[in-house]
């Protein structure tokens, strides 16, 4: 096998002396980065004056004085006032901000926004991607979507300057497999897909024919699996690996009050990704604020404006988000459906943390989409959050919820490995919800503990504590199981508002109400929990905690109190 240190890209080395740079950017969307450039930036550093423009070609082009570049460089950082932005509110400055960042990214020197400026960006397709640190401290920045003439095209992207490789030689995986047969440069990011198996075949008004099986785990240069975030399926046959090296230093981006006039386009299912897309491992972003205005009676769904993908350790804090109005259009099945729309979202992204975020509407308020939406991740983490809902998609391993509040889209969940809640106050519907529409499956463990529950936000209901549907009839890609072992400790369930003949919490809700006897036959089997253990659960009801409305279906669960 070729020594895969061969297969990477050579490094680019700058040519001493030279006036004329020109740097590519990878285009980026929500599933990755593609091949097809969408920027073009040319840098001069002739005997002229700094500024920013564009060629016929609307290309952009950037000119740094002798002086400056000197200047810059003793500084140790720019500003985009540097590159003429004005920072008015009104004058677009999105080329004078794409071109700051390129200089600095080809320079290696950290990027400031004005202190006081508002910066007006407008919808014209230009992405400023940012490879430094960036401190956007107090500044303002209005993203227009008024008028956008590529809803695809992010407004920043946090980049790596490392390239993706093929990763030759590797033909088969094993679910939980402790190494591959790779040697790398360093530690990576391994993606890796087989086309010839659907999974994620989802039901429902959103009804489709499943995604190509995907995976996503890191090695260290010698092939070992980090095994905190395993293999999850078997790949008998593999049609792409690729291997992203991890930028082992962090990159910051601090502060910046943005605010996003909405778009008022037809309410379809064609998401809007004017945003902050981050592509890059070990990035912190910290006290960034994100704000809407001018919602109407329509509008396009948005894909995130935090949107992390490709990617591990990556930490969101001390950040202030909006949750969007939600709006309605015709689904898969031909049927009125909600869309889902987010202000965070992440896809195939290992180690992501929210820590001391926020959002600025009400958690409760149902006329807003819940604020999170992901797929393919592992070891996903709240902490001291107060967000609208938890959500995986396609699939998480292993989450955690601590220290946080969850409004009235509660807590949402399909995947694998252990999901804990602790120390938190749920007000969905249930405390967590096994999403029906991905087959209501988990497969692994629940540990729940020192958490208050208030079901459906404290409105009358027949209160659940695990939360999903099952028939049994729907081929969902894969074995679809209950977590096979559910720990409770120290749960205080506030049911004082309840229905009428109320017979207090159930641990399961009813899953399949028609599986009441051995005559219903599933043609394909849920495997339902074995365990669940409780110790200090109380009702503000006084009313005792039942297994579940079907007796039946859960009739062999061993339930043990103390």
């Amino acid at each position: 096998m070729k020594n895969l240190l061969e297969l990477l890209p050579s490094p680019k080395l700058p040519f001493k002396g030279t006036f004329l740079f020109i740097l590519f950017f990878g285009a980026i969307s929500a599933t990755g980065q593609s091949e097809k450039p969408i920027d073009k930036v040319i840098i001069t550093t002739l005997n002229q004056k700094t500024q920013v423009s564009t060629n016929e070609n609307g290309q952009l082009q950037v000119n740094v004085s002798q002086n400056d570049v000197s200047k810059f460089k003793r500084r140790g950082w720019i500003l985009y006032s540097d590159f003429g932005a004005r920072g008015d509110g009104k004058t677009d400055d999105i080329n004078a901000i794409a071109g700051a960042h390129a200089f600095a990214n080809q320079q290696g020197l950290s990027v400031k926004a004005n202190e006081g400026a508002t910066y007006y960006i407008s919808g014209k397709e230009r992405t400023a991607v940012i490879r430094t640190n960036t401190d956007f401290g107090k500044a303002s920045f209005i993203i227009d979507d008024t008028e956008v003439q590529n809803i695809n095209a992010s407004v920043f992207v946090i980049s790596s300057s490392l390239e993706a490789f093929e990763l030759k030689g590797v033909s088969t995986l094993k679910r939980n497999q402790e190494k591959i047969d790779a040697s790398l440069p360093g530690p990576c990011l391994v993606t890796v897909t087989n086309s010839q198996v659907k999974r994620y075949i989802r039901f429902g008004l959103n009804q489709n024919n499943g995604a190509a099986q995907t995976d996503i785990f890191m090695v260290d240069k010698n092939g070992k699996v980090d095994m905190n975030a395993p293999i999850i399926w078997d790949f008998e046959q593999i049609t792409k690996i690729s291997a992203l090296p991890i930028d082992e230093k962090p990159l910051t981006i601090k502060g910046g009050r943005f605010t996003t006039i909405a778009n008022k386009a037809e309410s379809k299912y064609t998401y809007y990704s004017r945003n902050i897309a981050i592509r890059r491992s070990n990035v912190i972003i910290d006290g960034v604020e994100h704000r809407i205005t001018g919602e109407g009676d329509q509008g396009a769904p948005y894909g995130g404006f935090l949107n992390i993908g490709d990617c591990a350790y990556v930490t969101i804090r001390n950040t202030i988000l909006t949750g969007h109005k939600t709006y309605s259009t015709i689904g898969a099945a031909g049927k009125p459906v909600t869309m889902g729309t987010y202000d965070l979202s992440a896809n195939r992204a290992l180690n992501v943390s929210f820590i001391n975020c926020s959002q600025t509407n009400d958690i409760n308020d149902r006329t807003y989409w819940g604020i999170l939406g992901s797929n393919y991740c592992k070891n996903m983490l709240y902490d001291s959050c107060v967000f609208s809902r938890f959500d995986a998609h396609m699939g998480v391993a292993n989450a955690t919820i601590r220290n946080s509040t969850l409004g009235h889209m509660g807590n949402n969940a399909i995947g694998s490995g252990t999901l804990t809640v602790e120390n938190s106050t749920i007000r969905g519907s249930t405390l967590v919800n096994l999403r029906s529409d991905y087959g209501s499956t988990w497969q692994g463990t629940f540990v729940i503990r020192n958490c208050i529950f208030v079901p459906a936000n404290g409105r009358p209901t027949s209160a659940s504590l695990i939360g999903g549907s099952y028939s049994g009839q729907h081929d969902f890609g894969y074995t679809c199981y209950m977590p096979e072992r559910i720990i409770i400790e120290n749960l205080r369930i506030d049911d004082s508002n309840h229905p009428e003949n109320y017979q207090g919490p159930a641990i399961f809700a009813n899953f399949n109400p028609e599986m009441t006897s051995e005559s219903y036959k599933e043609k394909f089997p849920y495997v339902i929990t074995k365990e669940v253990t409780l110790r200090n659960v109380t009702t503000a009801s006084g009313k005792a905690l039942r297994v579940s409305d079907n007796t039946y279906m859960f009739r062999n669960v061993k339930v043990d109190v103390r």
